[in-house]
């Protein structure tokens, strides 16, 4: 009971456009309403990234990402979903209109349908929600709240608690409409 009432409270927050941590497959993440103009700002300064980087969107289903991006159809949307949920990210048109700052300025927006329960959870209460490692431009990664909260704990507000998964580095990204692998990713 105490933790559906730790995402609650975590959704509200997010909703309010605030800045929040979570584990996730790997390390912990960092994240905020995409619909946010403020929170993405706050996330980019709070990082120190380079806002032609963009970010992930995490979703507990498919349908969160509708209002984000065009899906593709065909065999490129059947090798979505035969990825998802899981670990694999995929680089997917984004809609007309989508914030440059989630996109990096590109005509793409990296998204994920996340299989972490902690994460799904958390998505199934907020809709898409921005998902960027839990660490400054070029520090190393974070993987557990303990840590998270010595490094950043005053400048977000609050840090959902929990084991983040297997994976050893980030999830695999790829481009939706070729299945073209941008990144790898390592298993632990």
């Amino acid at each position: 009971m105490a933790f559906a009432l730790q995402l609650r409270r975590a959704a509200r927050v997010v909703a309010a456009g605030g800045i929040i941590g979570y584990p996730t497959e790997a390390v912990f993440g960092l994240g905020c309403s995409p619909a946010s103009r403020t929170s993405l700002n706050r996330l980019i300064a709070l990082k120190e990234r380079d806002a032609r980087k963009g970010f992930i969107l995490i979703a507990a289903e498919i349908a969160q990402l509708d209002p984000w991006v065009i899906f593709p159809a065909g065999e490129a949307l059947r090798r979505m979903l035969r990825s998802w949920p899981g670990p694999h990210t995929w680089l997917v048109p984004a809609r007309p209109g989508v914030d440059r700052r989630l996109t990096g300025g590109r005509d793409t927006l990296a998204v994920r349908v996340i299989d972490h329960p902690v994460a799904t959870d958390l998505c199934r209460l907020t809709g898409a929600l921005v998902s960027t490692s839990a660490n400054r431009s070029g520090r190393p990664p974070i993987r557990d709240s303990l840590r998270l909260r010595a490094v950043l704990g005053c400048r977000i507000d609050m840090v959902v608690a929990g084991e983040t998964g297997r994976l050893a580095g980030p999830t695999e990204i790829r481009d939706a409409l070729t299945g073209h692998l941008i990144r790898a990713a390592a298993a632990r």
